[in-house]
């Protein structure tokens, strides 16, 4: 195994970003009559069941996975308190480092493991906890996709997949025993357009940048992640050409927020949103007809009956994943829960409420046990839907006859172009992106 540590990962860069146990319990479970995710939870050693219910496991992460109704259920079926926490990628890594007694499980981009997994705030997951480790699906645990490499520009998950030992501090070329996170929720983005307004078809990232939606073009005020957006942008637009788009250079992150600069100077950018909901607003309204979107925000214009589409490219998507990371201070019944709370989230329940706002679960197979026919032909197979599609709150999002945007899952993950990623010229990105909201 080889090393990859992260020694340059240091406090100022959280401030500016921010014997075979899964044998014991596969046989405890067995034996003991335990049904995880199906509403009935009995069985238990006496000691254990009368404790458990008065565990709580505090689940933190972004508004885009980190969601109550998942809190919710999980509490139903398990029999012990979930609860959820929302905060902002700066909030989450600045908790894990600052005050990480109060989290018990953090729902982190991949990206973030760079910053908190040198810190020692989080334990390892021991795989063998992890009753459908196998069925991950390999673009975490292998690198590879349809049995090909993924694309490494940016944070790819497998790198940052796997540790040395339960309390490791440095990542390494596994797989091993112990991994960073559990895989969670995972997508490919791309931009959102209002395809009734926009006025001819959009094929490409430069499009973003085109003098056609001056005025009418947002982009999202996360550095880290609206810095891909305008790098994939420039890249197509023949703007700024990158030795490695995933980990520019100063002088091309420079050239960049030139351009984003001279860009917002000129009126191009209605907006620079921060939130979701911000997001979901300028698109309903019209005021912005090509922007940086979330797929559930792309859901939550739909459900208003608005033809907003999130539209393929052909430079591919960018890519991200989450995984759930146990932190470090858990142990005997809490750690357990935890252990038990990890296991219910991928088998089944999560993978098919998250499916209906666009996204994916680390272990699709179980997904599919929690969608119709009709549903996982059109959000995993890229078929044309036998009736109307819905939102998890049950709101039309597409009519039957219409396909997914982008097609099907190996359509999308088999054109991944970049993947979100903390660079190493973070802290510079952070003080130009600063320039860039101020200009």
């Amino acid at each position: 195994m080889t090393e990859k540590k992260l020694e340059d990962a240091t406090p100022p860069a959280v401030e500016a970003a921010g014997l075979s146990r899964r044998g014991m319990l596969k046989g405890t479970a067995a034996a003991t009559g335990l049904a995880v995710g199906s509403g009935v939870v009995t069985g238990f050693p006496t000691i254990w069941a009368q404790n458990i219910k008065d565990i709580t496991l505090n689940h933190t992460g972004m508004s885009y996975s980190t969601l109550i109704d998942i809190a919710r259920q999980a509490s139903a079926d398990l029999g012990f308190t979930v609860e959820m926490s929302v905060t902002d990628h700066p909030g989450l890594t600045n908790r894990m480092i600052n005050d990480p007694g109060s989290i018990d499980i953090a729902d982190a981009e991949i990206w973030q493991a760079k910053v908190f997994v040198p810190q020692g705030v989080t334990q390892a997951v021991d795989v063998k906890r992890i009753n459908l480790w196998d069925e991950f699906t390999p673009i975490y645990t292998k690198g590879e996709f349809l049995g090909r490499p993924v694309s490494r520009a940016g944070d790819s998950p497998f790198e940052f997949m796997y540790l040395d030992a339960i309390d490791g501090t440095s990542f390494v070329e596994g797989p091993t025993e112990f991994a960073t996170f559990m895989p969670g929720v995972f997508n490919a983005d791309t931009l959102g357009i209002r395809a009734d307004l926009v006025g001819r078809p959009i094929e490409s990232w430069a499009e973003l940048f085109s003098e056609d939606f001056k005025g009418k073009a947002a982009i999202q005020n996360i550095p880290t992640i609206g810095i891909m957006d305008a790098i994939m942008a420039c890249e197509a637009a023949g703007i700024v050409t990158y030795g490695d788009k995933g980990n520019p250079t100063r002088e091309e992150l420079e050239a960049t927020i030139a351009k984003l600069i001279e860009l917002k100077r000129a009126g191009h950018w209605r907006a620079l949103w921060n939130t979701f909901d911000e997001s979901v607003n300028l698109m309903a309204s019209g005021e912005v007809v090509i922007q940086s979107m979330w797929s559930p925000a792309v859901t939550a214009v739909r459900t208003q009956g608005i033809d907003c589409v999130y539209q393929p490219l052909k430079e591919g998507y960018r890519g991200w994943g989450n995984g759930l990371a146990l932190l470090s201070h858990l142990e005997g019944i809490k750690l357990d829960a935890a252990y038990e709370y990890l296991n219910w989230y991928v088998s089944g329940w999560t993978g098919g409420f998250i499916a209906k706002q666009g996204y994916y679960i680390s272990v699709p197979t179980t997904a599919k046990d929690h969608l119709t026919e009709n549903e996982w032909g059109f959000f995993y197979e890229g078929k044309p839907a036998t009736e109307d599609i819905v939102s998890p709150s049950g709101v039309k999002t597409n009519a039957a006859g219409e396909v997914r945007d982008g097609g099907s899952f190996e359509d999308r993950f088999a054109n991944v172009g970049v993947w979100n990623n903390l660079m190493d010229e973070a802290e510079f990105l952070f003080a130009k992106w600063n320039e860039f909201n101020a200009a």
